[in-house]
């Protein structure tokens, strides 16, 4: 067996040695000083995060395509140069090998098999093209050249290339294990509803939020051309956006419609309105994540202006929390998600930071703060007795299950997603965090989750603030979360447009 393995490492040795001397034949081209500059710009993957910062600016695959990209770069990184290439060391070419106006100034010391590179390229491209297939495609012929740069440029057999591109692309593909593609299709929901058709948006009050979204692009221009006569109004930084939106109805009679243009949070603040009002709600996504237009099925502009032009309507459930002795601040509704313990908090924190860092860095800050000092909640939920670092509260049933819900199949069930981890066990945020890595929260004793038309908190020991859909409520101890069928008129396009 020995002598055999032998065999086939000196028959890939010989053919290496041949493909690199073919390749050091080649003319010299104005491509030998590409390749060189490619390849060293592709170190510490700085060529891939200037691409995927590139491919985040549009909202949608792209952006997924990007945050999936640099994630399985990591992993790819990881497993070749900190796994392989110890456990594999092997020489690299010798630089007489190719000729001297190829050679990159700075020769790589580490072992030669396998190729980092060309493990992040190929991790990369794969990693888009599953959210984007375009996008990625595109990539393709980059992250080739960026792997045939490190044979060209005489830092890589053939072989540590094909290696490393095996590896890139078996861990982009291992990252639908934790991180599964989302279908590109909007949920159900099987109650159609009456609304107004909505020509050019006319007795259409529309609040639009120019700060939300990654880069805080202002929509107010989409929102001109979806409803020319319709009614703008701004956030006030000194009011409630609830308490601005009722007001302006009062104020101004006749009003048939809601529109919103902004993120989830301020959609959930138009939609409670709404809900509240009987009026129908028109939504134009603007914000970072849109959570709530992707299930509903708005994905741009257009698909809201046609909605509102022909008065295609849907009835969908709502989320609902009264917390006690908090007074009228005290009944929210939700479009998304719910939760207590650790997310509240981080919220609060992340917007204390955002004073000083950008959104997303403060986020990150503000979760390895929480997480670090986190404190369990004693409660009770529905009367049982029990002890948790959180509780999340999903409007609706999400999928997948376990660690990382992303969307609902359905807008309709009239159920709450209940999930929790219990503090009363050993070890249980460890042992939480490892069946969260290794996919297995289903048989983990730490994780419960369930579905419910209603649930009870009540805390044990003092008050806690209540997130909805990203933003800090008020203060309580005793919280009943309720599910509201239909209690949404949502303008969207039916499956088949007549």
């Amino acid at each position: 067996m020995f002598q055999q393995l032998g065999r086939a490492f000196r028959q890939v040795g010989r053919r290496d040695r041949a493909l690199v001397a073919r390749s050091a034949a080649l003319r010299p081209t104005r491509a030998d000083d590409f390749l060189a500059v490619l390849s060293r710009s592709a170190d510490k993957s700085r060529l891939w995060w200037g691409v995927a910062a590139v491919l985040a600016v549009r909202k949608g695959p792209t952006r997924r395509g990007a945050l999936r990209g640099l994630v399985a770069v990591a992993g790819a990184s990881a497993v070749a140069n900190l796994v392989a290439k110890p456990l594999l060391p092997r020489r690299r070419p010798a630089e007489e090998e190719v000729p001297e106006h190829r050679r990159l100034r700075k020769r790589p010391v580490s072992s030669s098999f396998p190729s980092g590179h060309s493990a992040s390229a190929a991790a990369f491209a794969t990693a888009v093209a599953m959210e984007s297939p375009r996008a990625g495609f595109a990539l393709v012929p980059i992250a080739g050249a960026v792997a045939y740069s490190r044979v060209h440029t005489g830092v890589h057999w053939p072989s540590d290339v094909a290696a490393g591109m095996a590896i890139g692309v078996g861990v982009a593909a291992l990252t639908r294990h934790w991180w599964p593609l989302r279908p590109d299709e909007r949920a159900r929901t099987a109650h159609p509803a009456e609304a107004p058709e909505m020509r050019d948006g006319e007795d259409m009050l529309a609040l639009v939020n120019p700060h939300s979204g990654v880069n805080a692009t202002d929509p107010t221009e989409d929102v001109r051309y979806a409803w020319p006569k319709a009614t703008l109004i701004y956030p006030d930084a000194r009011q409630d956006l609830r308490d601005q939106l009722a007001e302006e109805i009062d104020a101004r009679g006749t009003i048939r419609a809601l529109g919103v243009a902004g993120g989830d949070g301020t959609v959930a603040a138009v939609a409670s309105v709404a809900a509240e009002r009987g009026l129908p709600l028109a939504l134009i996504p603007a914000g970072t994540l849109n959570h709530f237009a992707r299930d509903i099925g708005v994905r741009s502009m257009p698909d809201a202006d046609e909605a509102t032009e022909r008065g295609h309507a849907v009835g969908v459930d709502l989320g609902e929390v009264e917390v006690s002795g908090a007074g009228e601040a005290g009944h929210r509704w939700f479009v998304n998600t719910a939760s207590l313990g650790g997310y509240p908090e981080m919220v609060r924190l992340r917007e204390k930071l955002q004073q000083r860092h950008p959104k997303w860095p403060a986020a990150a800050i503000a979760l390895v703060r929480v997480l670090r000092r986190a404190k369990p909640l004693d409660v009770r939920l529905n009367g049982e007795p029990a002890r948790v670092w959180l509780v999340f509260v999903g409007n609706g049933t999400y999928a997948p299950k376990g660690f990382a819900p992303s969307r609902r199949p359905a807008l309709d069930t009239g159920l709450l997603d209940v999930r929790y981890v219990r503090a009363d066990l050993r070890w249980s945020r460890t042992r939480f965090v490892l069946a969260a890595v290794t996919k297995s929260l289903n048989a983990s004793h730490v994780y419960r989750e369930a579905d419910l038309p209603e649930l009870h908190v009540e805390l044990l020991d003092g008050n806690r603030r209540v997130a909805t859909d990203g933003e800090v409520g008020p203060l309580g101890r005793d919280f009943r979360f309720r599910s509201r069928p239909s209690a949404l008129t949502v303008y969207r396009n039916p499956d088949h447009l007549p």
